[in-house]
């Protein structure tokens, strides 16, 4: 039997199966195979190699944001709204043919969108040149999932495109780990309660990926489906928003049910229109603060902090991340750091490599001499 006829049986079989205790094990053997066979797909497609065009985008700026929804949603209009890129529009499907790049200037950061073709049903397996459109949204920093405010069902369709695509969006990782072996088959050892997972069905599910003998470890109250994104190995975790467009054409109060609904699954939501600019100063707030950038004032010893070009880092940056980022020796040569802001618990506190630093924080870099 053809691999693709495997797949559509054993999707059909998980429809037509209603999900209990009792029939838990069995489905989550079948997602197994079905994501095993699925790799063997993609696998199979490019040893074949692959027809048609591939994107390729060059990075920009200091992140990548990726405009994901099916086509007519609004994408093309909300780029050049954000960014002033003339990106073509029309009043018809697939207008976008190629993926048009736009950079959002805001509160010192430069961040590049991409204005990506419009995916169908079926993209992620390569439908409408699918595959291409979300392999780029895969190496993206964040996700932008544009829902039309007509269509409230459109998400659910989009998030199994994703999905399917290896695209976890909102999440961690698991907190899993396999320890292989030569011998002794497959056990199981959680370090917490575990409500989906049993050592059978861990066992199971790692022959479906050819894993005979192994140790798996889990830190986590895991499912199957963390199980088996974890062997697949290839899976990506992502940040993403939802953004309703076109709410000047609906009634508020639609808009702001489809927002609650939204947000009971955690999402967060930004309604805008791009044809009359609601929506859009709190779009590049959310952009801004999701992707957790920090502005960093340099300020060179005996001299003033430049106040009108902070350096742009992420959350969590260390002095040592900042030395590196401006030059590759200049760890080597640190001596201390000074740091007056929120981090510091004085003004021009002495810190070393492995001080966090903080929003707006001032930071002077002292090197040694020679």
């Amino acid at each position: 039997m053809a691999i693709e006829d495997q797949i559509a049986d054993i999707e059909a079989e998980i429809g037509k199966t209603k999900y209990n205790k009792a029939t838990s094990h069995h489905i989550g053997k079948l997602k197994a195979k079905l994501a095993a066979l699925r790799e063997e797909q993609v696998k199979r497609a490019s040893a074949g190699g692959s027809v048609g065009r591939s994107f390729a985008v060059a990075k920009s700026g200091h992140a990548t944001v990726a405009f994901v929804g099916f086509p007519s949603v609004g994408k093309s209009t909300l780029l050049n709204k954000l960014t002033g890129t003339e990106s073509e529009v029309a009043a018809y499907e697939f207008t976008t043919l190629t993926i048009i790049p736009g950079l959002l200037e805001y509160r010192g950061a430069k961040i590049q969108l991409l204005d990506m073709p419009g995916i169908i049903r079926g993209a992620a397996r390569g439908k409408g040149r699918g595959k291409e459109v979300l392999s780029v949204a895969r190496g993206a920093d964040l996700i932008l999932v544009i829902v039309d405010a007509f269509n409230p069902g459109q998400l659910e369709a989009l998030e199994g495109e994703i999905n399917t695509a290896g695209i976890r969006m909102n999440t961690r990782p698991p907190h899993l780990q396999m320890v292989r072996g030569d011998k002794g088959g497959v056990t199981f050892h959680p370090t917490t309660k575990q409500s989906h997972l049993t050592e059978d069905l861990v066992r199971d599910i790692c022959h479906e990926f050819g894993i005979v003998n192994a140790h798996i470890i889990a830190r986590e109250d895991a499912t199957p489906e963390r199980l088996i994104d974890f062997l697949a190995g290839n899976r990506v975790y992502n940040r993403g928003v939802i953004v309703i467009s076109k709410t000047d054409l609906v009634d508020p109060e639609s808009v702001r049910e489809q927002t609650r609904v939204y947000q009971k699954l955690g999402w967060q939501v930004v309604p805008i229109s791009a044809e009359t600019g609601q929506g859009m100063t709190e779009l590049k707030e959310s952009i801004y603060n999701t992707l957790g950038f920090i502005r960093v004032y340099l300020k060179p010893p005996g001299k003033e902090a430049d106040f009108k070009e902070p350096l742009i880092v992420k959350q969590g940056s260390t002095v040592k991340d900042v030395c590196e980022y401006l030059h590759r020796q200049m760890a080597e040569k640190f001596r201390f750091a000074l740091v007056t802001g929120k981090s510091a618990k004085f003004k021009e506190q002495t810190v070393g490599l492995e001080h966090v630093l903080a929003d707006e924080d001032v930071l002077t870099i002292v090197q040694k001499r020679g």
